[in-house]
């Protein structure tokens, strides 16, 4: 999967180098690029905002270095027919005056553009563009967004690119994912009901969780099977040695070597610790999925089980 993050903090994503992403990185699982939108800015002061239309706080990212960003990124050439979005992008990657100067001859990896260890030097088209160089599916994170879930990182993990587009202040100029919008997929995505100071911590989060999803990462893929959100459920209480610690000790039942039992034992815990903790999930549950031991093991623990079909 080739990856794409513009910033006005590229240094921010240095901890990407680091453990299973890392990894991923280092065998090639991952194509990862990390570029500062100040180097298309075009003015002494690299400004990259301005004061909003309208009045009120806050400043807003103006749309002409990431109009530039996403040309020399997702060039003209790979739209549908090969139109030129505005006449901003003729042949190159990145036209002149647009890009800033000392741009590679790829367009995507001008030096100082990335942070040492973030981007390869002169990266090369043959290295990242997927093959049959398809637009990049453009993420937004945004507190107006949709709500990033386990399945959209499964949706996430079969891109063959994506493109983030780190807003700061009060965001990025409408018009910039309008415009996009004309030339490829573009989704603006939120973590949650809160605001940051930025999208970069929403990226790390957002790339971590769809990386873990991409073929060869983890060692043991069938965990991905057993862990929260995989089946509409949150993950059963976990336990390793010693079997008594502090006073507190071990289900008897995980300690048995009886895999019927301990299958019985997690899902009847990962449905008692939905319904308590995200009652939202638990009513989003199919009642088609839950069988007549799977309903007795909710009466017992005080949860009426969505009404409807009774699995047998």
């Amino acid at each position: 999967m080739r990856v794409d993050v513009v910033s006005i903090f590229p240094e921010y994503f240095t901890p990407l180098d680091l453990s299973l992403v890392g990894r991923a990185r280092a065998n090639g699982v991952l194509r990862l690029a990390v570029h500062d939108l100040r180097s298309w800015t075009h003015d002494v002061h690299r400004t990259v905002d301005d004061t909003p239309y309208g009045g009120g706080p806050g400043m807003v990212m103006r749309p002409e270095p990431w109009g530039d960003a996403l040309d020399a990124l997702a060039p003209a050439e790979l739209t549908p027919g090969g139109l030129s979005p505005d006449g901003l992008a003729p042949d190159g990657l990145a036209p002149d005056g647009l890009a800033p100067d000392g741009l590679a001859p790829d367009g995507l990896a001008p030096d100082g553009l990335a942070p040492d260890g973030l981007a390869p030097d002169g990266l090369a088209p043959d290295g990242l563009a997927p093959d049959g160089l398809a637009l990049p599916r453009l993420l937004v994170p945004s507190p107006a967004g949709e709500p990033f879930t386990q399945a959209m990182a499964h949706e996430l993990a079969g891109e063959s690119h994506l493109l983030f587009a780190c807003g700061r202040y009060e965001g990025i100029d409408q018009r910039v994912l309008d415009h996009a919008a004309t030339r490829m997929r573009v989704t603006e995505v939120s973590l949650g009901d809160y605001v940051l100071f930025g999208g970069e911590v929403a990226v790390l989060v957002i790339l971590e969780a769809v990386t873990r999803l991409l073929p060869g990462v983890l060692g043991n893929a069938g965990s991905l099977d057993e862990e929260s959100h995989a089946h509409g459920l949150l993950e059963a209480p976990m336990y390793t040695k010693p079997a008594a610690w502090r006073g507190h000790e071990v289900p008897e039942v995980l300690r048995s070597g009886d895999h019927g039992r301990i299958a019985r034992w997690r899902r009847d815990e990962a449905l008692a610790r939905t319904a308590t903790r995200r009652p939202d999930m638990f009513a989003a549950l199919d009642p088609a999925s839950l069988d007549k031991r799977d309903r007795a093991a909710l009466d017992r623990a005080g949860f009426q089980a969505p009404p409807g079909h009774v699995a047998k």
